[in-house]
């Protein structure tokens, strides 16, 4: 395939190299995107479930939402994507991943340098106390769950009407004005401010190659090398083309 020679020319010639992911790296892992035909948006209403109005307003509704979304997070396991990207980061071809997603895939793949842009699901906050726990602490069958201040526990995911965490933002914003490749992987790149990365990059004079399933806004826009295909078939021919450069 001749896109995945060209990305991964860029790729091994790169001096940094960022990776932007989103839902469609996670698929095949078994976790539903939120958006399209078998979305978790399909099923629930994401104004009236994950909008942070909606949890403080009452979070036993929606927690049992989140409780069937931990569920299959569980029992989700890297795919050869995830561990695709961790490995160009040993070769020293991806220096950061910056993920929309908040199943911790990445970091089970071995990435190290992970960027939660929407935060983790791993870790929950008490919002009387401001305690915080691991998910594993938590029992889940009793929703919501409570710190033992009484306090209601909140997933330590970014909700629509909050914030990013402002660590993530300015280190996500700093790599995109300094890298030269941006690797757009399982996203559409259309909720803001993750969607402004790859135009801030491009803007800066960095290469975007893009794989997708399907083509983007991105891709008669921005991207310079579409790889059309899924990420857990690409992406590890990427990785050996690279290789192959680099021997």
């Amino acid at each position: 395939m001749e896109e995945v020679k060209r990305a991964a020319e860029i790729i091994a010639s790169g001096r940094l190299v960022v990776a932007l992911t989103g839902a469609g790296i996670s698929v095949e892992s078994g976790i539903p995107a939120f958006r399209g035909s078998q979305g978790l948006w399909e099923k629930y209403d994401p104004m009236e479930y994950a909008h942070i109005s909606s949890f403080l307003r009452n979070p036993e509704k929606v927690w049992g939402m989140l409780v069937e979304l931990y569920e299959i997070v569980k029992n989700a396991k890297p795919n050869p994507a995830h561990y695709a990207l961790a490995e160009l980061e040993k070769l020293g071809r991806c220096h950061a991943v910056i993920t929309q997603n908040v199943d911790a895939l990445h970091q089970k793949a071995g990435s190290e340098r992970v960027i939660e842009f929407h935060g983790t699901g791993e870790t929950l906050t008490c919002l009387s106390c401001g305690k915080r726990f691991r998910v594993e602490e938590i029992d889940l069958g009793r929703i919501p769950p409570r710190c033992e201040c009484g306090g209601v526990l909140k997933p330590d995911i970014v909700f629509f009407g909050e914030s990013i965490p402002p660590d993530a933002l300015e280190e996500s914003f700093d790599l995109a004005r300094r890298c030269d490749v941006v690797l757009v992987v399982g996203t559409s790149a259309q909720v803001y401010p993750a969607a402004q990365i790859p135009q801030t990059a491009k803007a800066h004079g960095a290469k975007v190659i893009e794989v997708n399933l399907e083509p983007t806004p991105l891709t008669s826009s921005i991207t310079d090398v579409f790889c059309q295909g899924s990420a857990s078939k690409v992406l590890p021919a990427i990785v050996d083309e690279v290789k192959r450069i680099l021997s």
